[in-house]
């Protein structure tokens, strides 16, 4: 496996190459100090690339806009010394395979990793605000048609399994991602895992 560190400062490179080490021993390590360097690599491949969002030059969402288009088929990762939380939806928005903070602790930035090379999305608990208390919240007919939908039931099929309109299923899952302090299913996934809510 192929892992592309995207960082300006050299010593958060050489840790996380460490860690890395540890979690992936046969990964294939290469470091870019910047976005412009990330992008002079266009033509190689990497299954991952830990991207810093913060640095000198094109940053932001402009410089993951940018690596997502030079690199349509790896995982790209934010990380960020920011962690507020319409930043990390954005970044999601934006195809972020994930979103870790650089202030996580070394067990939790291992996890995340793990989520997001098994394919799935990693957010850091400040991004989804919902806590377990908040699921209670749901009426039970938002829990059953947040379950189906999570399930991957098209709308179409919840709404005929409940004799209600597409617009009701819609209606439904707005409110429970309102309540759970999310914008959609991926972030509903991940919050439903958080919550152990049975799906």
């Amino acid at each position: 496996m192929r892992v592309l560190l995207v960082d300006d400062h050299s010593l958060f490179r050489r840790g996380l190459r460490l860690m890395l080490r540890e979690l992936m021993p046969e990964a294939d390590v290469s470091e870019a100090a910047d976005g412009e360097a990330a992008l002079a690599l266009a033509g190689e491949r990497f299954e991952l690339i830990l991207l810093d969002l913060n640095m000198p030059g094109a940053s932001g969402l402009d410089v993951l806009d940018a690596i997502r288009q030079a690199f349509p088929d790896s995982l790209v990762t934010v990380l960020s010394g920011e962690d507020d939380p319409t930043l990390i939806r954005a970044c999601i928005a934006h195809g972020a395979a994930g979103f870790i903070p650089k202030s996580a602790r070394p067990e939790v930035m291992h996890g995340a990793l793990q989520v997001v090379l098994a394919r799935g999305v990693y957010l850091p608990e400040k991004a989804l605000g919902a806590t377990p208390a908040s699921a209670a919240n749901l009426s039970p007919r938002q829990l059953e048609v947040l379950r189906r939908a999570l399930r991957g039931t098209p709308n179409k099929l919840i709404a005929r399994e409940f004799q209600i309109s597409e617009g009701t299923v819609k209606s439904h899952l707005s409110a429970a991602f309102q309540v759970l302090g999310v914008r959609n299913r991926t972030e509903a996934l991940y919050c439903a895992a958080r919550l152990g809510l049975r799906l």
